[in-house]
C-alpha cells in the first residue's frame, strides 16, 4: 500500500497538531490515504511494549511517519518491521531527542530531567510550558502554543508521564541504520527543542537518507508550514513512485 501514510503524533498533544498537514496532503494528492493514529495509551514505559501496540494497530505494508515522539517510535517500528514497511517519514524528530556523549545535538539531560521531574509534580503547568517551547521561534509563539494547548486532550498523568519516560530513554539511530526502506527527514531551523545541528548529524549518519530543513520554522512547523511540508513530501512520495 505505497499510498497509504500513517503518521504518529508527538507527545502530550493529540492528534490535532497533524490534521493541517493530512488535509494539506491530501488536497496535493488525492490518491495518497493519509490517516492520524493516536500513540498508545500505556502505564509502560519500556518501548517494545509501545512497538508491540503499534504493531498490533498499524496495517503492514504502509508508509510510516510521525512528529516528534511519533517520528521516533515510527523509525523503531520501521526497523521490526522491515520490508514490511513502503518507507519512513519523520517531522521535528531528533533520533535521540536526550543527549549523550556521541551525541550532543540534542536536549541537554541536565534540562530534561527537570522537566520530567515538574511533569510529575505540577502536569498540568508542565504541558503548558511544553507548548510554548514547542511555539518557541514562531513569529506568533503564544497564539500557537495556545492552539496547540486548546487541541490536547484530557490524558491521564500516568499515561502521560509513561510517555515522557520513553521519549528520555530512545535512541533510535540503530533503528534508522537498520531500515534500508527510504527514508525522509524533516528538520525546523528555529525549534526550541531538537537542535537544528541534529539534521546535519542525521545526514552524517545516514548519508543515503533524504533529509531536509524548514529553516523559518519552530517545533510546532505542523501549524506553521503544513502546505509547504506537505509539497516536501509529496514530492518525496513522488520521486520514489517514478523510479
Amino acid at each position: 500500500m505505497r499510498d497509504r501514510l500513517i503518521l504518529l503524533p508527538g507527545w502530550g498533544l493529540g492528534v490535532s497538531p497533524l490534521e493541517p498537514l493530512a488535509e494539506a496532503l491530501r488536497a496535493l494528492d488525492e490518491h495518497l490515504r493519509v490517516e492520524i493514529e493516536p500513540l498508545p495509551v500505556l502505564l509502560s514505559a519500556d518501548l517494545e511494549d509501545w512497538l508491540d501496540e503499534l504493531d498490533s494497530t498499524l496495517p503492514d505494508n504502509v508508509w510510516l511517519g510521525g512528529w516528534s515522539l511519533g517520528g521516533m517510535l515510527a523509525s523503531e517500528l520501521a526497523a521490526r518491521r522491515g520490508d514490511r514497511c513502503c518507507g519512513l517519514v519523520t517531522l521535528a524528530s531528533n533520533p535521540s531527542f536526550v543527549s549523550r556523549e556521541d551525541w550532543p545535538s540534542a536536549m541537554p539531560a541536565s534540562t530534561f530531567e527537570p522537566f520530567l521531574n515538574g511533569f510529575r509534580d505540577a502536569p498540568n503547568t508542565t504541558l503548558k510550558r511544553f507548548c510554548l517551547l514547542c511555539s518557541q521561534g514562531s513569529i506568533e509563539p503564544r497564539a500557537l502554543a495556545g492552539l496547540l494547548l486548546g487541541g490536547a486532550p484530557k490524558a491521564q498523568p500516568d499515561t502521560l508521564l509513561a510517555g515522557l519516560e520513553v521519549l528520555g530513554k530512545l535512541d533510535t539511530r540503530a533503528a534508522l541504520q537498520a531500515f534500508s526502506g527510504p527514508q525522509l527527514h524533516l528538520f525546523a531551523g528555529q525549534d526550541a527543542l531538537v537542535p537544528v545541528q541534529a539534521a546535519t548529524d542525521v545526514l552524517a549518519l545516514l548519508p543515503d537518507v533524504e533529509v531536509g530543513l524548514i529553516e523559518q520554522a519552530c517545533h510546532a512547523f505542523l501549524l506553521e508550514a503544513p502546505h509547504e511540508l506537505a509539497a516536501a513530501i509529496q514530492a518525496f512520495l513522488h520521486e520514489l513512485g517514478d523510479e
